[in-house]
C-alpha cells in the first residue's frame, strides 16, 4: 500500500489503510527524517489531534514512538485547532509538528498533517522525503509499541496561547460598540471553547451550537457547506444574530451566515475581506489566490495596484509567499486565508473574528457590504461539482492537460494554464478548472461567471470532457 501526502497530509480511511501500524510507520520515518535534517541537535516536535475516533490515541502512539527516537515531544492536552498547534511550534521553536486530523473529511476518514519548524504546511520536498523513507521502512517493519510515556512528553495547553495570540489582532472594541451578537457552530470538532469562549470573554453576545465532541459529526461531513450549516442558518434567524461562524473539525477553515440564514460563499468573504482591509483599513502589499480561487481578487488588486500571485491548491503554497514576505492577503475558494503578520497556516478562526470586525467597523450587514463590493467590481458567481475518480477519467484529464482545448462547448478559450490540473479562460473572467483532489479520489471541476445558470452550464461541459 502506497501512504502519500496530497494536498494537506495524509488521509485515509480508518481500519483500512489509516491503521496504527502505518501511522507507526509514518512517524518513524518522520523521525528519521528529523534526525536526517537536524543530525546530533536536539530536537522537539509539537503533536497534536482533533476530535475524531481514535485522533487521541493516534496522538498519544506518536508521542511514544517519537520519544523513543529521542525526540522531545510536547502532547495536547485535549484537542485542539490546527492553527493552535502552528503556534505551539512557533513559540517553543519546535522542529516539527504533528497533527492527526482529516479536516473537512467524513467521520471515516483521520489524517496526518506535518507542520515545518515555521508553523506552516510542509512542502512537497519535505513530505517526498518522508513518503521515501517510508517505502523503505514498510517491508518487515514491527508495529509493536509499549514503550511508556516519561519526562521526554510534556502535555501541554494550546488554547491559552492561542488565544492571547488573537487578542491583539481583531478589534473586539468595535463589536461591543455595535453590541454584535453571533452564532457560533464549531461542528462538533476542535473550536469548541475557542471561539466561542474569546467571544464571550471580550463582552460580545454569543449563541452556540454543536458545542461538544461527536467523533461522527452529527452524522454529516464537518465541513462548513450550505448543506452542512443548516442548523446555523435557522438558529442566526431565529435568535436574530447579526451573523453565524462556523469552523470544520479541525478549526482551519470557515463559514458564513448572514443576518438572513443566507449562506456567503468563501469566495464573496475572501472578496470583501480584502477589500475591507485595503479600502478601510488601508493595507497594502502583495496578494495571492489559488487557481480555483475568484477572480474578484483580481479585480480588487488591479483597482489597488497590488501585485497578484497565483498558487497550486495548498494552503502550504500561500502560506510559502507569506513567510518570504511577498503576500499581505492570499485566500483559496476553499475557506483558507493567510493574512500578514497572523500564523502560516489556516485559520478559520481568526477569518471569521474578521468578518465579524468588518460587520461591527463598517456598521453594515453582510448582506449590503455583499451589494456593495458587486455595485464595485461586477457580480460573480462560483460553483464546484465532482465526479468519481477512475484510471478512465484519470486518463482523459491528462490529455486535456498536454493538449488544452481551444473551445468548451461554445465558448472560446481565450487563455489556458496547467499550474495545477488545466484552467479555461473564457472571456470577461469567467473560467473552469479540472483537477484531481489532493484528499479524495475525486476529480474537481470548479467555474466562476456572472450568473448561477451560467455556472452551471460550464460545470456541465467541463465535467463532460472527462466523463
Amino acid at each position: 500500500m502506497m501512504i502519500r501526502f496530497g494536498t494537506s497530509g495524509w488521509r485515509g480511511v480508518m481500519g483500512e489503510d489509516f491503521t496504527f501500524h502505518n501511522v507507526r510507520v509514518v512517524i518513524q520515518a518522520a523521525a528519521n527524517y528529523l534526525r536526517t535534517k537536524y543530525g546530533d541537535q536536539p530536537i522537539a516536535v509539537a503533536v497534536g489531534y482533533d476530535t475524531r475516533f481514535l485522533s487521541d490515541r493516534y496522538a498519544l502512539e506518536a508521542a511514544k514512538l517519537l520519544a523513543r527516537n529521542g525526540i522531545q515531544v510536547f502532547l495536547a492536552d485535549r484537542d485542539a485547532p490546527s492553527q493552535a498547534l502552528a503556534c505551539q511550534i512557533i513559540k517553543r521553536k519546535c522542529q516539527g509538528g504533528i497533527n492527526f486530523t482529516a479536516s473537512f473529511n467524513p467521520a471515516r476518514y483521520n489524517g496526518l498533517k506535518f507542520n515545518s519548524a515555521t508553523g506552516a504546511p510542509a512542502l512537497p520536498d519535505v513530505t517526498d522525503a518522508i513518503e521515501e523513507e517510508v517505502r523503505r521502512l514498510m517491508p518487515g517493519f514491527s508495529s509493536l509499541t509499549t514503550h511508556l510515556l516519561d519526562e521526554s512528553v510534556t502535555r501541554i495547553d494550546l488554547q491559552g496561547d492561542y488565544l492571547a495570540y488573537l487578542q491583539g489582532k481583531i478589534d473586539f472594541e468595535a463589536m461591543r460598540r455595535a453590541h454584535l451578537k453571533v452564532a457560533a457552530d464549531p461542528l462538533y470538532g476542535t473550536s469548541r471553547e475557542y471561539l466561542d469562549e474569546i467571544l464571550e470573554e471580550n463582552g460580545v453576545e454569543v449563541e452556540g451550537l454543536h458545542g461538544y465532541v461527536d467523533p461522527y459529526f452529527g452524522g454529516v461531513s464537518p465541513s462548513c457547506t450550505e448543506e452542512n450549516l443548516a442548523e446555523l442558518k435557522a438558529h442566526v434567524v431565529k435568535t436574530g444574530c447579526h451573523l453565524g461562524l462556523a469552523t470544520d473539525a479541525d478549526g482551519d477553515r470557515f463559514g458564513i451566515i448572514d443576518e438572513t440564514g443566507g449562506f456567503v460563499h468563501p469566495n464573496i468573504i475572501l472578496a470583501l475581506l480584502l477589500d475591507y482591509l485595503v479600502r478601510v483599513k488601508g493595507w497594502r502589499g502583495g496578494v495571492a489566490r489559488s487557481v480555483t480561487t475568484t477572480h474578484l481578487l483580481d479585480r480588487i488588486s488591479r483597482k489597488y495596484g497590488l501585485p497578484l500571485t497565483t498558487t497550486k491548491v495548498g494552503f502550504k503554497y500561500m502560506a510559502e509567499l507569506y513567510l518570504k514576505g511577498q503576500i499581505m492577503f492570499g485566500g483559496e475558494e476553499s475557506a483558507c486565508i493567510a493574512v500578514k503578520d497572523h500564523l502560516p497556516e489556516k485559520d478559520g478562526i481568526f477569518a471569521g473574528l474578521l468578518v465579524a470586525e468588518m460587520i461591527a467597523v463598517t456598521g453594515r450587514s453582510l448582506g449590503s457590504l455583499r451589494q456593495d463590493l458587486f455595485k464595485a467590481y461586477g457580480t460573480m458567481t462560483s460553483g464546484q461539482r465532482t465526479l468519481p475518480l477512475t484510471p478512465e477519467r484519470a486518463k482523459k484529464l491528462k490529455a486535456l492537460i498536454l493538449e488544452p482545448p481551444a473551445k468548451l462547448g461554445r465558448r472560446k478559450v481565450v487563455a489556458s494554464e496547467t499550474l495545477d490540473g488545466l484552467k479555461l479562460d473564457f472571456e470577461e473572467d469567467r473560467w473552469v478548472v479540472l483537477r484531481q483532489s489532493g484528499t479524495e479520489p475525486l476529480i474537481r471541476c470548479y467555474a466562476e461567471a456572472e450568473s448561477a445558470e451560467e455556472v452551471e452550464a460550464i460545470l456541465k461541459k467541463g465535467l463532460e470532457a472527462v466523463r
